[in-house]
């Protein structure tokens, strides 16, 4: 490769990434929109669903988003009557999100998601399904690396 084609767009690793992550969030729009939420608010919610009550922090952790960013979602969450902020009894500086009993009603309606995801990914015999769990693995791994530095 010459020296110049390092700044070809189609030799950046970001485009792909931002291309494809900018594409697929946009596909989950539809879906997301059936349940009158955005799809940081999804994104919570699945953290909430499988693990239960947990702190703003926790959550900012397994999100990789900071406090800042977090807390006027959370805040929008609950005028929605998705999920309850309450001071910690052991931390009184920690604030903990629970689930409301709509935000737990809403996971019945959302199972059919991921599946419709997985679906528009294979549309068409583009993609098999271990192909996307492949690429789903080396994301993880991108990520992960990333998160790390």
């Amino acid at each position: 490769m010459k020296h110049e084609e390092l700044l070809y767009l189609e030799n950046q690793l970001c485009f792909p990434l931002y291309a494809a992550s900018r594409l697929t969030t946009q596909m989950y729009g539809p879906l997301l929109h059936e349940l009158d939420i955005t799809y940081p608010q999804y994104l919570v919610l699945l953290v909430l669903w499988q693990r239960g009550a947990l702190s703003v922090t926790e959550i900012g952790g397994l999100l990789l988003l900071d406090t800042n960013t977090l807390t006027p979602l959370l805040k929008r969450m609950e005028e929605k009557g998705l999920l309850v902020r309450s001071r910690s009894k052991e931390d009184a500086r920690s604030v903990l999100v629970s689930l409301s009993p709509t935000g737990q009603q809403l996971k019945e309606k959302a199972l059919c998601v991921p599946m419709q995801v997985i679906a528009n990914f294979q549309a068409g015999g583009t993609l098999t399904h271990e192909e996307v769990v492949a690429f789903k693995a080396t994301l993880h791994k991108i990520v992960g690396a990333l998160a790390a530095e």
